[in-house]
């Protein structure tokens, strides 16, 4: 017999999205985890083109074999398996194909560690005779978007339609980028804002640190993190620094009135996603919805919503850090390293809150408009992103150590850190060091590429 879905409430006022926002606090830090994403490009080993989901080794059948050989649970749309589950991990499935790894909420960096290495291990036993590998870089340095994929999912087809309307390179971001993320606890709202303004204060120094996108369709595009440039021209409404989070009454009330304005996608019935581009979700809490007339959204509806909000810090009942280039196998663990090293200490985050706390609307966001093409170099109050980089990279490190949290040979957390120190000690983002390789060695192909940072 098939199980029975509990029907999600419905919500019955502002109150209620607001309340959502307030279950996330964890005022035991304990019990604070961190979660790592992160997307990396499917391609033929042979031809280098991207995998299609159809076929016997397309993105539907790697899925399926996956689910067989590992014991994941298979999430289908329709017919189709278009994601993975097991425990609090999941596999899924970007609009292109890109294929992401959805980690559990773990205790400490060595977990995080080991999540990642049973996930390439896993992908390498499955796609060795399937003759697909995987590229770590932000975004597709060869093909064009015709040429890329379109996966079997709903939400993807409504968005894609939208995204044309609203932003010059939209599609780009759906089709052609990669990044890698890291979510992170909060234990009061005061913590909650308190990080928010930090994360979203350096999240151009992330860029810088791990941009890896210099070429698209076979050449040179002219910057480091052409990933993190696509995002300043996807969508105004839904994108960007939110200067309202570093303003006085910042909560979880305000980013809910900020959420409730920003434009829908879809509301998901049935097993179907209903087209409601550009529709207010503040209409359907008074029951006005052109797409659904006379119903009223569910705290599901809220929850995915939220999901289709994309500032550089998203939050959701804990934060988002949406600001790197996806990168090699070596680089996907100093990210939430990073991170949990300034968020997961008091004395760090103040540090790091020092650190910024002077810079206004137009510094943070002419520093998120520089570092895509000048990395490093970008200048901020006199300074530039490197310097600022170093001083992270150094708070991030004490905070980690101040954590204490070891592996079985009692090594701490702050080896994470060591290729991060060696980028932003050298000035020298990943992005250059692939310039300098097409440039030389390469002997200007980008088709190297594939194999420099492939899985």
């Amino acid at each position: 017999m098939a199980k029975t879905k509990e029907k999600s409430p419905v919500l019955t006022g502002f109150k209620d999205l607001v309340a959502h926002l307030e279950t996330g606090p964890k005022p035991d830090r304990s019990t604070w985890r961190i979660g790592t994403e992160h997307e990396k490009f499917a391609f033929d080993r042979t031809t280098l083109k991207p995998i299609p989901y159809e076929g016997e080794n397309g993105i539907g059948a790697l899925l399926n074999k996956l689910a067989d050989k590992y014991g994941w649970e298979r999430v289908f749309e329709g017919e189709n398996v278009i994601a993975l589950k097991q425990g609090m991990a999941s596999i899924s499935l970007e609009p292109g194909g890109q294929f992401e790894l959805s980690g559990a909420p773990l205790e400490n960096l060595h977990q995080t560690c080991a999540e990642t290495g049973s996930h390439l291990s896993q992908l390498r036993d499955v796609c060795d005779d399937m003759n697909i590998a995987f590229l770590g870089v932000g975004f597709q340095p060869l093909w064009a978007l015709e040429d890329i994929p379109i996966m079997p999912k709903g939400r993807y087809g409504i968005m894609r339609n939208y995204m044309q309307k609203v932003g010059r390179l939209g599609r780009q971001m759906m089709f052609r980028s990669c990044t890698v993320q890291t979510n992170l606890d909060f234990g009061s709202e005061a913590d909650m804002v308190k990080k928010f303004r930090v994360g979203l204060a350096l999240q151009p120094i992330a860029t810088a640190l791990f941009a890896a996108s210099p070429f698209a369709e076979g050449r040179l595009n002219g910057f480091q993190s052409y990933r993190a440039h696509v995002w300043t021209d996807t969508d105004p409404d839904r994108t960007g620094m939110l200067p309202f989070v570093f303003e006085d009454g910042m909560g979880f009330e305000r980013y809910a009135a900020y959420a409730l304005d920003v434009p829908m996608y879809f509301v998901y019935r049935d097993g179907k996603y209903i087209d409601c581009s550009g529709q207010s979700f503040r209409a359907f809490m008074d029951g006005k919805l052109p797409a659904l007339p006379g119903e009223r959204p569910t705290l599901k509806d809220w929850e995915d919503h939220l999901t289709t909000i994309f500032p550089e810090v998203r939050l959701k009942t804990y934060l988002e850090m949406r600001g790197a280039d996806a990168g090699p196998w070596s680089r996907l663990c100093a990210l939430p390293a990073l991170w949990a090293g300034i968020y997961y200490d008091d004395a760090a985050l103040e540090a790091a809150w020092s650190l910024v706390r002077s810079w206004t609307a137009e510094d943070r966001e002419s520093l998120r408009r520089a570092v895509p093409v000048l990395g490093l170099r970008a200048p901020i109050r006199g300074n530039s992103a490197q310097d600022i980089a170093q001083a992270v990279l150094a708070i991030a490190r004490q905070g980690l150590k101040s954590r204490a949290a070891a592996d079985r040979a009692g090594a701490d957390e702050t080896h994470f850190l060591t290729e991060l120190d060696d980028i932003a000690s050298s000035g020298v983002t990943p992005a250059e060091r692939l310039i300098e390789r097409y440039k030389t060695e390469w002997g200007g192909d980008v088709k190297r590429v594939f194999e420099a940072c492939a899985y």
